[in-house]
């Protein structure tokens, strides 16, 4: 049996200008460009790749992670990366490469997922803004929010944070962390002068669950929400439906720690 090598390599892109990160026909996806990328690399050798988790369209990574499967070895990973980089888009960049055992498996590996919702009330903001902050032209209650984003952290049953839930799906899930914080972490000139995060730490999510939490936590800054309908949100068995899914392009996955 031919032996195959493993490589676990992280990447950051921008997504505002794509369908999401899974392929789909007759769009453009994170994972089109990136396999394109990878068969004019590798000359069309036979590979394959698989990510850690799909983003939805519009949504970013500063660290996203993704496997790299191959029947001949890599020989030189400094230039590996170095040749990806010069042939990816300019909105996807790999940040580095290393091998891995056939142990690994990077949908079933144990993850701690960070993700970061970057956001803006009570002005309009520069244009440039817009791939990866979404501004809310409403006065929000941030302290408010700050309480309410805190709610989400621990166990919970999240039923009411998934798009379409089905009758036998898993909602009991653990958020580590849970918090509004005021942004230092992003800079640019043409930022307004204050704007927040939402970050959010767990094991894994469902569908458009941290989007669903974030507009529920705009729903409360606007007076819409009570902290005590966010409480019963949460409560198990809850049938209450939050159906406010904040913008896409907020949100940005941080990073991926393999535990």
């Amino acid at each position: 049996m031919a032996k195959k090598y493993f490589y676990l390599i992280t990447i950051q892109y921008l997504g505002y200008r794509f369908h999401g990160w899974q392929k789909q026909p007759d769009v453009k996806t994170l994972h089109l460009m990136v396999d394109r990328t990878l068969n004019f690399i590798l000359e069309c050798k036979p590979f394959k790749s698989l990510s850690s988790g799909r983003t939805d369209a519009m949504v970013s990574a500063e660290s996203a992670a993704i496997e790299l499967f191959l029947s001949e070895p890599i020989e030189d990973e400094n230039a590996f990366l170095e040749l990806f980089n010069y042939n990816l888009p300019q909105d996807i960049r790999a940040l580095s490469i290393k091998e891995v055992d056939k142990k690994f498996n990077i949908i079933n590996h144990s993850k701690l997922k960070e993700y970061n919702y970057l956001f803006t009330f009570g002005e309009k903001c520069h244009p440039f803004c817009a791939p990866i902050m979404t501004t809310i032209l409403d006065n929000l209650d941030i302290d408010l929010m700050i309480q309410g984003a805190k709610l989400f952290q621990g166990e919970h049953y999240f039923k009411s944070y998934c798009y379409k839930p089905s009758n036998n799906g898993v909602y009991n899930r653990e958020i580590m962390l849970s918090e509004i914080i005021e942004n230092t972490i992003y800079t640019a000139n043409y930022f307004p002068e204050k704007s927040y995060i939402f970050r959010v730490k767990g094991k894994g999510f469902m569908r458009n669950q941290i989007r669903l939490m974030m507009g529920t936590l705009i729903d409360l800054g606007k007076g819409k929400l009570s902290l005590l309908d966010i409480e019963n949100s949460l409560k198990n068995d809850s049938n209450i439906k939050m159906d406010y899914i904040a913008p896409a392009s907020g949100l940005i996955l941080r990073k991926i720690d393999f535990i």
